[in-house]
């Protein structure tokens, strides 16, 4: 009806208006009057509160209808807009901010005169000797605001105003501009919609509308305020945004920009893997390893490109190729042989493939019949460039192949045969000899550590030499340690570990449970290092000589067992250096020196040494280095760092790398037990082991959050984490409460997680006894000898013997790498599967294990295989072998249920083979 009655009246008068009343109607009625003609539609500013979302909807969905007209007040209107924070909208502030509000939001305004004649006292017209409003000087601004916006169509073209503050926020935040006296221009209101005092960062309200970086007050006129804007209940302002110039270079920075341009690759290299913070640190893997590069690569068009990897031994000069294969999506892949410990260097390299392309578009072409003729044309000449080029004597059996391949391509008759020469894969081979690699970009240059196998797969035994004594009140030697070496070593353990075992010194000297009194046959702390008898090269005299230790070191390799030393930088206050070397610490005011502290943890058995002393720059670092150095003399290729993240981290950098420039096979184990990032960095210094949070991580959703996080994440590149059950320093909590079943929980975990786990005597044998309230054991063996039966009822030697027996007979179960979650039901049972890379002939390894993570009681749970990482349809058939149990079967498709029992066994693992 609305479109056939403005059609009408425009036919007669052409010029004629027609202002929709539009507030409180629905959207679905707007809808079916957009198009019926209408000039312009009234908005609802006049019963906006200012918080509520709806007025910058509703402005779009009036834009069909043409202008806007804002509404200012609602006298004569059939409403009472009122203002948050007042009974009313009397009062001029509340008028003005309307008025604003609807200059801003409209393209014209409508303001009652009886609204108007309230808000201000009445002027007598000399005229008709009427009263008329008198309209303040402050606000005509506003009405020329809305009046510079183009009329018309033009009007509807754009959103001349949003929001910039959040619907229900605080503060209103609007923003508008438009063209006045010939300039574009842009305005902000701010209002306080609440009944409280709001405090608004003015500066960063108008940066977000395109930087906009200052303001001048228009209205109330006076200086724009600096920082924050405090705005009263109700209260609103306007300001004029003055754009800040734009932080664009200099013409000279311009024409630079455009040689470089010129220059620049045109060849994208991306996302390079493996790469550890860019280069900046080494990746790492283990000698046998294949490393699989990965890099994003492509460039302009659809041009065919071709790339590789270089590479080589960081002791060899010449650099190896090995061509890398597109994979998918612009992700390219080759895989290099590290066949010997050390290091290794490698980039990639990529140039557009010329003659590729072409051969790739003749094909294409030749396969839908499509003419040829100029092709061929072309192909003859990139040979005939190719054989130009390779004119060098050493290159005449390529430029023998070029001239075969142009006498052929002459004697040829078809066009098929010319085809098929050009197309043939030894055409393609010549041509890649003879390519150029115009346009060829090369990455940076990369680097890995091919560390021995040790390095990412170990089972470690900590023990303290000085318990292996005859009986409880005899000191134990290096050669008591002997006795002990076969039931290590029938466990499975491959590294045996011992704590300190040099001179302890004697001035406050640590008695039992860590007591400050310590008696004349208490043995002390290991950890205080140094005493007349000698420092960090020398051996407890108690132990015995560097004879014994040698002996036991022949002892340990012939039952498959390496020594593994703790390098602990800390001094008794007896140790040598503090007399030869005073310069080397950092004495207080009074003459002493300040003792070890970790809060709430003191060690006032223990000075340390100041790395950054100016006597110390750089002797100790020398000294410390030859430290390490006379022990791998003594064939000791493996340390675990005792705290080193309370050393500075520019030393270990060059420790490990001096030592290993040296040794390569040597192995540095990280006890940092502290923030992620520090611990994270340690093994980006060279760190080849780093403790973890193994030992505080319980729940399904913990094991596998972390889990995910080192094994696919950046950490996979760089931190192997080894997964100690326990310490002499951490009773863990869980053991203390569970009983038997939850060290064989704990065992399991570590074992078939991690390619690294270990323990410390006495796990076998469930010891738990803590100091009350605390993750610290009793009558701790730091401080005193401690003798064991090793026999006793209740241990768990069986189920550590069969983890590590699974451990050497399964790749799979020597790496952290490998592994995913089963979607599996509840929370009690963690099942998973690590899968080691297959190795050609070698086949593939896969093992599932399921571990009951709650010691007191039973389990089932329902779990899935995944089958589709095995390329396996549903149903399938894999054939198992239980490894704990010793039998076969056959697991079919990959819905599954088991139950564990923690009183029985608390873990399984099956040897998956599917087909």
């Amino acid at each position: 009806m609305f479109e056939e009655v403005i059609a009408a009246v425009r036919s007669a008068a052409p010029d004629g208006k027609f202002l929709a009343w539009t507030p409180g109607v629905s959207a679905a009625r707007l809808a079916s009057l957009a198009g019926c003609g209408f000039d312009a539609a009234f908005t609802s500013g006049a019963w906006w509160d200012f918080r509520a979302g709806w007025l910058a909807e509703e402005a779009r969905r009036l834009r069909p209808f043409g202008a806007l007209i804002a509404t200012v007040d609602t006298a004569g209107l059939g409403g009472d807009a009122r203002w948050p924070g007042s009974e009313n909208n009397a009062g001029p502030s509340r008028f003005e901010s309307r008025l604003w509000l609807a200059a801003l939001t409209g393209d014209g305004l409508v303001v009652s005169r009886q609204g108007l004649a309230a808000q201000y006292p009445a002027s007598r017209n000399q005229e008709n000797e009427e009263d008329e409003p008198a309209f303040p000087e402050a606000l005509k601004p506003a009405l020329a605001l809305c009046a510079s916006r183009p009329a018309g169509p033009a009007a509807v073209q754009g959103a001349p105003w949003r929001m910039l503050s959040a619907p229900g926020a605080p503060a209103a935040i609007l923003e508008a501009s438009a063209v006045a006296q010939g300039e574009a221009g842009r305005w902000v209101l701010v209002a306080n919609a609440t009944e409280a005092p709001v405090l608004l960062d003015l500066a960063a309200a108008l940066a977000r509308s395109d930087g906009l970086a200052a303001a001048r007050a228009l209205w109330p006129a006076g200086e724009a305020p600096q920082g924050l804007l405090e705005l009263a209940p109700a209260e609103a302002r306007v300001f004029a945004a003055v754009t800040d110039k734009s932080a664009s270079p200099s013409r000279k920075d311009a024409r630079r920009a455009l040689r470089a341009a010129l220059q620049a690759p045109r060849i994208a290299i991306e996302r390079i893997s493996p790469s550890v913070d860019d280069g900046r640190f080494v990746a790492k893997r283990c000698v046998g390893d294949r490393l699989a590069v990965q890099a994003d690569i492509f460039g302009e068009g659809h041009d065919l490109l071709a790339a590789c990897v270089q590479w080589r031994a960081a002791d060899e000069e010449d650099w190896q190729e090995e061509p890398l294969r597109l994979l998918v999506n612009d992700r390219w892949q080759a895989e290099l042989p590290l066949n010997r410990v050390g290091r290794y260097e490698y980039c990639i390299e990529a140039w557009p493939d010329v003659f590729g392309a072409w051969r790739d578009e003749v094909a294409k072409k030749n396969d839908a019949g499509q003419d040829l003729a100029l092709e061929l044309r072309e192909g003859r000449q990139l040979l005939e460039e190719a054989l130009a080029r390779a004119g060098q004597d050493e290159r005449q059996q390529l430029k023998r192949g070029l001239r075969q391949t142009l006498e052929q391509l002459d004697s040829a008759q078809k066009r098929a045969a010319k085809v098929g020469l050009l197309l043939r894969s030894e055409v393609q081979q010549l041509m890649r000899q003879a390519d150029t690699r115009a346009f060829s970009v090369r990455s940076p240059l990369l680097k890995v550590d091919a560390e021995r196998r040790a390095a990412g797969f170990a089972s470690w035994y900590e023990l303290f030499p000085r318990s292996l004594g005859p009986d409880a009140a005899t000191h134990g030697t290096l050669r008591d340690v002997t006795d002990r070496l076969p039931a290590i070593a029938a466990m499975g353990f491959d590294t045996l570990y011992f704590p300190p075992i040099h001179p302890i010194g004697r001035k406050h000297r640590k008695g039992p449970n860590n007591s400050l009194q310590a008696g004349p046959d208490d043995p002390g702390s290991p950890y205080a290092i140094g005493s007349a008898e000698g420092g960090h090269d020398a051996i407890h005299p108690e132990l015995g000589t560097l004879e014994d230790f040698r002996a036991l070191g022949r002892a340990a390799k012939a039952h498959g067992l390496e020594l593994a030393l703790d390098f602990a930088i800390q001094c008794s206050p007896d140790h040598p250096w503090l007399q030869a070397h005073p310069d080397w610490f950092r004495w207080r005011p009074d003459g002493s020196i300040r003792y070890a502290e970790n809060p709430p943890k003191k060690y006032q058995d223990i000075v340390n040494v100041d790395f950054y002393a100016p006597g110390a720059l750089p002797k100790l670092w020398l000294a410390l280095r030859d430290i390490v150095l006379f022990w791998v003399a003594e064939g000791v290729k493996v340390f675990r760092v005792d705290n080193p993240h309370t050393k500075p981290m520019p030393f270990w950098e060059w420790l490990i790398d001096d030592v290993r420039a040296r040794s390569p096979e040597v192995i540095f184990l990280s006890e940092a037990f502290t923030r992620p990032k520090p611990m994270y960095r340690l093994a980006k210094l060279g760190f080849s082991q780093s403790y973890s949070y193994f030992t505080w991580r319980h729940t399904k959703q913990e094991f596998t959050d972390y889990l995910t996080e080192l094994t696919q994440g950046e950490p996979r590149e760089f931190f192997r984490p080894h997964f100690f059950v326990n310490t002499p320093d951490i009773n863990p909590y869980f053991l203390q409460r569970s009983g038997r079943a939850g060290f064989v929980i704990r065992a399991a975990l570590a074992a078939t997680l991690s390619g690294l786990w270990g323990l410390y005597s006495g796990f076998e044998l469930c010891e738990a006894d803590p100091v009350p309230g605390k993750e610290e054991y009793l009558d701790s063996e730091k401080y005193q000898l401690r003798r064991r039966d090793w026999n006793q009822p209740g241990n768990i030697v069986r189920e550590i013997t069969l983890l590590n027996a699974a451990r050497h007979a399964n790749p799979a179960l020597q790496t952290h790498l490998g592994l995913k979650f089963c979607r599996s039901s509840g929370d009690q049972v963690l099942c998973f599967t690590k899968t080691a890379p297959a190795l050609p002939g070698a086949g593939r390894n896969i093992v599932f294990a399921a571990i009951c993570l709650d010691p007191h009681a039973a389990h089932s749970c329902d779990f899935e295989l995944p089958l589709e990482d095995w390329g396996l349809p549903e149903g399938a058939a894999i054939e198992a072998e239980d490894l704990v149990h010793g039998h076969r079967f056959t697991l079919q498709g990959r819905h599954h249920t088991l139950r564990l029992d923690p009183g029985e066994m608390a873990f399984t693992l099956w040897r998956l083979s599917p087909p």
